[in-house]
């Protein structure tokens, strides 16, 4: 005799999936709560306001010792060429002729990062303030 194969359907068993969602949202609650956020400090590069047109110019501007790094990554100090890596003893030089100077960083936007965060660690690592520019480039 041939015994027929039963085949049905009742057998499925159906998975509630409720209690899974409950534990998937309150460890994504216990994640978001616990998560800490870093605020990471970066350098400024903000430009300063102009000055108002009504405050008469400083009749002695203090000295200042301009760095210049071009698209190329070459640097020069107050119009001298000198490589990078030379570029804080030249400085020192300087402030030796023009005791007192501030030193101002004018970099292209085609410049290398690590160039920049070079000579600002370098300068702030000797004690020597600086300020940084971003030299746009005439069209």
């Amino acid at each position: 005799m041939r015994r027929a194969r039963r085949r049905s359907n009742d057998d499925e068993a159906d998975v509630d999936m409720t209690p899974m969602l409950d534990i998937v949202f309150i460890m994504l609650i216990f994640f978001i709560v616990t998560a800490v956020f870093l605020d990471e400090t970066a350098v400024d590069l903000t430009q300063p306001p102009p000055p108002p047109e009504d405050d008469p110019p400083p009749v002695n501007p203090p000295p200042a010792i301009t760095v210049y790094v071009d698209g190329n990554n070459q640097c020069s100090v107050d119009g001298v060429r000198s490589t990078c890596g030379g570029v804080l003893a030249r400085i020192e030089r300087q402030l030796a002729d023009k005791p007192g100077a501030s030193v101002i960083l004018r970099f292209d936007p085609d410049a290398k990062h690590n160039v920049l965060v070079q000579l600002k660690d370098g300068l702030d690592g000797r004690g020597m303030s600086s300020k940084i520019e971003v030299v746009e480039r005439a069209t």
